[in-house]
């Protein structure tokens, strides 16, 4: 009776801890037997008919036990049946008859008697399988060797491979000759049962439930199945049936199986690992997961499962945004976990970090030496290396790339580079890594760094000095030009007008340029607008999240505002980060400032900080204003270039402009617009000005 291979690794077990079966290919039947003696199976099946017990003369072969195994017989790799392969063991029974003249008259015996002494014995052993509903009833031919009849002795055995079953039947055997010289064998067997487990979530939680029946006593354990070594218990109870058990879901990793036996002699376990393939298990998993700082320049990747990881160490340096992993000049090397691994490094330092990846995602990241080094140092991390003819060459590892020394570059390794070179040859700079491909050097720069503020803070006082020499010279003087530049700043400020920052999700370039045609138009009105379009340099030496974070630091701390730009996309992304809390990593572009933002708009909106520093904005007929997620609903939502207007009076200084003012710059920015509206709308199919549709109306202008 087939039964699915999932019901049998939960009844079997798939641990070799739990239960180990062997596995018959194919569907023939074979049996196979003891050395010495040859055996056959007749084709097909026969009538179970034993027949009554007959007498005979001289040795017969008997089965005179049976012995049962579990065994699978597969299909294929994952389709697999439970069956019982049989083995009976055999012997010779009963003395040849001594013939008559001989015992009377003591003479010897005729030598065609003694023929049938030195001949091969030959059986026919029928086995007979039941198991409700079917019966079956199989015949093997057996044949001993003359040299091995002897009385009374055990001549092997014959195997039979074997007899289909299903999971929780009860199996019973005979065993017996044709023609039957003596009572049959026979074996009953009760086949592993399965337990009912059914899992459900409860919140937070994870239920349970073993539908064992009442009064039935059975172990329950929980562990960690290790790939390498033995598993790890967690938790074990003996338990009476029904039960249901509560898991928390921050508990599950993929490793975690329940096992599940009867509390009785020779019971077979229950193993099954249903969390291998949750998500939610693996997220578990490297959150639980640890990197450790041993003794003797080693490591170790602490976690309860086995991870298909890659690790190699990287430079943080204080400020930047990410960690450079030294690849080359070190490569990356497979992780085993719970295995300690040393470093290639000659000596530890605190900027020297170890980054662990999985499937080319960063998941873990680590520097060891901090609690014992202390905290980051802004020391510059020279790498050398060698070729053939030992021929050297330097560069310094900067966020943008490693700078080759020396350099005309305008960054402060190229700046420094004479510096750096002279205190790697006075042996100022400590070796971090040594080998025949190359060295990495550790070169303070605090030295530098003092120097150039040694000369600020002389300036500075100079500055103040002469300063203080002026005031008292031209009191009169300074205090008219004082009330002149207090005025200029007034009038400045009002000039600048307030900080605008444009946030949004880069859908297509044909967006983008409405986004730019936008900005565009608004620094021409009293605004200080802010976009990343503007700034792809500082983009990609800062990254994105550390460029927007200095962005709206400023715009807040000006008083101004963040405008939030919605699209299909936009909405799209707000929706994953409320449900997941994280973006799909890779489906935006590396300057999207709008997906980096979001780990820090959010908060504002859900601790209630958004109203009055944030608005929101989209486009007519590309996204209505009812699409845009309610928690960004809390701040005002203006559709352009129908509410442009009011749109401008909220990025305006309170009581800056009049009314009329306002729909001026409302004209000029939606004259602005209309170009990059038709060549943002046009490809897409949406009507241009050509089909009908007026940009200029619905614009509050009227």
């Amino acid at each position: 009776m087939p039964v699915p291979w999932f019901l049998l690794s939960l009844a079997l077990g798939r641990s070799p801890v739990v239960l180990s079966l062997e596995r018959l290919m194919g569907l023939q039947d074979t049996v196979h037997c003891s050395r010495d003696l040859s055996c056959h199976l007749w084709e097909g099946d026969m009538l179970c008919l034993p027949g009554s017990i007959v007498s005979t003369v001289g040795p017969i072969l008997v089965p005179t036990r049976l012995q049962t195994e579990l065994v699978l017989r597969c299909h294929q790799e994952t389709d697999c049946d439970l069956c019982v392969r049989v083995a009976v063991h055999l012997a010779v029974h009963g003395h040849w008859k001594e013939p008559e003249d001989e015992e009377k008259f003591g003479g010897a015996a005729d030598p065609e008697l003694e023929e049938p002494r030195n001949v091969s014995l030959q059986a026919q052993v029928v086995l007979s399988f039941q198991a409700y509903p079917s019966t079956r009833c199989i015949l093997l031919e057996v044949q001993v060797p003359a040299t091995l009849v002897q009385p009374g002795q055990s001549v092997g055995s014959v195997v039979y491979d074997c007899f289909e079953a299903a999971l929780g039947s009860e199996v019973r055997i005979w065993s017996y000759t044709q023609p039957r010289y003596q009572k049959e064998l026979n074996i009953t067997q009760q086949l592993p049962a399965l337990p009912w487990l059914n899992m459900s979530a409860d919140g937070d939680n994870v239920r349970l439930v073993l539908d064992v029946s009442e009064e039935q006593h059975f172990g329950l354990s929980l562990y960690w199945n290790q790939v390498q070594g033995p598993p790890k218990p967690w938790w074990h109870k003996n338990l009476t049936g029904p039960q249901t058990i509560t898991l928390n879901f921050t508990d599950l990793v993929p490793c975690l199986c329940i096992q599940v036996w009867p509390l009785e002699p020779d019971s077979v376990r229950t193993s099954i690992c249903p969390f291998k393939d949750d998500p939610r298990a693996h997220r578990n998993l490297w959150r639980a997961a640890q990197l450790q700082l041993l003794p003797s320049q080693s490591w170790r990747l602490d976690a309860p499962c086995s991870l298909s990881a890659e690790a190699v160490l990287c430079w943080q340096a204080p400020g930047w945004g990410s960690c450079q992993p030294l690849v080359p000049p070190l490569s990356w090397e497979n992780v085993t976990v719970n295995k300690a691994r040393k470093f290639p490094v000659l000596k530890g330092h605190p900027n020297l970090c170890v980054q662990v990846n999985s499937w080319e995602k960063l998941q873990l990241q680590e520097c060891l030496w901090a609690d014992s080094l202390g905290p980051l140092k802004d020391d510059m991390l020279l790498v050398e290396t060698r070729g053939l003819q030992d021929n050297r060459s330097l560069c310094a590892l900067e966020p943008s790339g490693c700078i080759l020394l020396p350099s005309r570059a305008s960054t402060r390794a190229a700046r420094l580079g004479e510096e750096l070179l002279q205190d790697l040859q006075s042996g100022q700079c400590l070796q971090l890594w040594d080998d025949d491909m190359g060295a990495l050097w550790a070169c303070p720069m605090d030295k530098y760094i003092h120097k150039r503020w040694a000369l600020a803070w002389l300036a500075c006082l100079l500055l103040v000095s002469a300063l203080f020499l002026l005031l008292l010279f031209k009191r009169d003087h300074v205090k008219g030009w004082l009330r002149l530049l207090k005025q200029d700043i007034r009038l400045g400020a009002a000039a600048r007008g307030r900080a605008a920052l444009l946030l949004y999700s880069a859908d297509d370039a044909g967006f983008e340029r409405l986004v730019g045609a936008l900005a565009s138009a608004l620094c021409r009105l009293p605004l200080r607008v802010a976009v990343d379009l503007w700034s792809r340099r500082e983009l990609s030496a800062q990254g994105p999240l550390a460029w927007f974070h200095a962005q709206r630091r400023q715009t807040l701390q000006e008083g101004g505002t963040v405008v939030l730009l919605f699209t299909p996309g936009a909405v799209a992304l707000c929706g994953e980060w409320l449900q997941d809390g994280a973006a799909a990593p890779g489906a935006h572009s590396p300057h999207d400032a709008f997906a980096a933002s979001l780990s820090c708009v959010l908060p504002d909106f859900l601790q209630g900080r958004a109203p009055g520093r944030y608005v929101g904005a989209c486009f007519d007929g590309l996204l209505h204003p009812d699409a845009v997620p309610t928690l960004f609903r809390t701040v005002p939502v203006f559709s352009l270039p129908s509410q442009l207007p009011d749109f401008l009076g909220a990025l305006q200084r309170p009581g800056a402009p009049r009314p009329g003012g306002l729909r001026e710059m409302a004209e000029q920015v939606s004259r602005a617009l209309q170009p990059a509206l038709v060549s943002c709308f046009q490809p897409s199919g949406i009507p241009g000005p050509d089909a009908g549709w007026d940009l200029g109306r619905g614009t509050g202008l009227e």
